[in-house]
């Protein structure tokens, strides 16, 4: 896996600190950040995505919060990194 680094909090500290990585192979983003509190996570499962989907979190997933002063490191366009297979 070759990541690259996209970005980290502006004025972040040493500690508390959410970053975010591409995965140039797949792009996939890794993102290190808070994470949601169980309200937060019952919100999402309340509203949910698409119909007759489920609503638990897979014990292998997780929900966390991005801080909206992060969105500017959230790349635009699958085309601004290189991956051989198209993103679903």
């Amino acid at each position: 896996m070759r990541l690259q680094f996209l970005g980290i909090i502006p004025n972040t500290p040493d500690t508390d600190s959410p970053t975010i990585w591409v995965d140039e192979e797949s792009g996939d983003l890794l993102i290190q950040s808070h994470k949601a509190t169980e309200e937060e996570v019952q919100a999402c499962q309340e509203v949910g995505s698409i119909p007759g989907h489920s609503t638990d979190i897979p014990s292998h997933e997780t929900v966390i919060r991005l801080p909206k002063v992060m969105r500017q490191f959230l790349p635009r366009h699958d085309s601004e990194f290189s991956h051989d297979e198209p993103r679903a």
